[in-house]
């Protein structure tokens, strides 16, 4: 007998191939992703009482095999389908392939799949919630659930982004389109995580369930593409970001800063994984967005107290990341470490030079207010705070930002 935590695990380890086995076989990626997602709710319902059977990936396909086949026989063209239906069944589903044959299927599904649900026919929030459904094996409601939405909306949305990829070939990309459709890739990944690491909105400011999803489904395109800087960047900055998680919030949930964080409850062994993720990155070619990331986070994580943190490295880095990619997040955190290196005025006139790329964020007054206090303007920082708290949707973030604002009356 396996514990529910285990079985989950082994569940959405062998969705993504159990899947691409089945499309790859019988086409018809939606039909195919909900007879699958009725096989994986079938064995976490069997598999914590009755034990994991010996072929855990031959009894999913099995399964969700028995499904498709219902539901293609339910289609209009009925009577085709049953005259055919042996062909439509895969001799080799049901039983696990000899000693020393491997019959399954290959784990490069995983990352086809990831360029499927990725597709650039697909929005952003349709390629995420695809993501997490299909790749990811998440519900339909967990999905809702990570993103405070009513099962019903993800639902539509997850079925119309099925019905957009219906008739993509289940096949990798061609090579000329293929570091654009990895990009788009990471980028999903990226989002995914950064929304679970820092929720944008709700009472929660941090939803493992999103952060660990992230992280694994990019360890497992990173087992496929060991050799792609940008894939082994983004999993370091992931690992390093959230080696932070636990010592993020107070004991009723408060937002702690960094500069104000318990270092020692800081998840030592992801810090040592990252940092070395980091070296083999920065060692597989010109170093990318991801890359540079991953660096900066890194030199935040080695510093044992916030005064020891190395500023003048870290806005090096950040002079790279926004030439490279001149993105106005990253230019917000670039006026950060002008601060940090030649004082608040100069990191306010930073900040100032965003206030069109980012009106109406509450990020870039969050900043300007904590420039604004060190500059010794505590008027102007009350200020900010307030606007800040005004316009995030993130209860423990409006909490914090209000409280600093508090601290600074007169």
């Amino acid at each position: 007998m396996r514990r529910t935590d285990d079985v989950e695990d082994l569940l959405r380890r062998h969705a993504p191939q159990v899947l691409g086995a089945l499309v790859r076989r019988y086409g018809h990626f939606d039909l195919a992703e909900d007879s699958v997602q009725e096989a994986l709710l079938a064995a976490a319902e069997q598999w914590p009482g009755k034990g994991v059977p010996e072929n855990p990936r031959g009894w999913l396909i099995k399964v969700a095999s028995r499904r498709l086949t219902d539901l293609l026989r339910s289609e209009e063209a009925r009577r085709r389908r049953e005259e055919t239906a042996a062909t439509l069944t895969p001799r080799d589903a049901f039983t696990a392939p000899p000693p020393g044959e491997s019959r399954a299927p290959s784990e490069d599904d995983t990352l086809t799949l990831l360029f499927l649900c990725c597709h650039p026919e697909l929005s952003p929030p349709a390629q995420i919630a695809l993501t997490l459904r299909a790749v990811g094996g998440l519900t339909t409601a967990e999905i809702a659930r990570a993103h405070l939405v009513p099962e019903a909306t993800m639902a539509q949305r997850v079925s119309r982004a099925k019905q957009k990829v219906k008739g993509v070939p289940f096949r990798q990309p061609r090579p000329e389109d293929r570091d654009q459709r990895l990009a788009a890739v990471l980028q999903v990944l990226y989002v995914i995580f950064n929304e679970g690491y820092t929720a944008t909105s709700g009472y929660a400011l941090h939803r493992s369930d999103l952060a660990g999803e992230a992280i694994r489904l990019t360890r497992a395109v990173r087992r496929l593409l060991p050799r792609e800087g940008a894939v082994t960047g983004l999993l370091a900055l992931m690992l390093l970001t959230e080696a932070r998680s636990e010592a993020r919030t107070g004991p009723h949930g408060e937002l702690i800063p960094l500069d104000e964080q318990d270092r020692t409850r800081w998840d030592q062994d992801a810090i040592r994984e990252g940092a070395a993720l980091v070296e083999a990155a920065l060692s597989q070619g010109p170093a990318g967005p991801y890359q540079l990331q991953a660096a900066i986070a890194a030199l935040h994580d080695e510093a044992k107290h916030a005064e020891d943190t190395d500023w003048p490295q870290i806005l090096a880095l950040y002079n790279i990341l926004v030439l490279q990619a001149p993105e106005p997040m990253a230019e917000l955190g670039r006026a950060v470490a002008v601060a940090m290196v030649r004082g608040p005025e100069a990191g306010l006139a930073e900040v100032a030079k965003l206030e069109g790329q980012l009106a109406g964020h509450h990020r870039l007054e969050a900043v300007r207010a904590h420039l604004l206090e060190k500059a010794g303007d505590t008027e102007g920082a009350r200020a900010a705070y307030q606007l800040a708290a005004q316009r995030t949707l993130s209860v423990p973030e409006i909490r914090y930002l209000q409280m600093r604002a508090a601290r600074l009356l007169p």
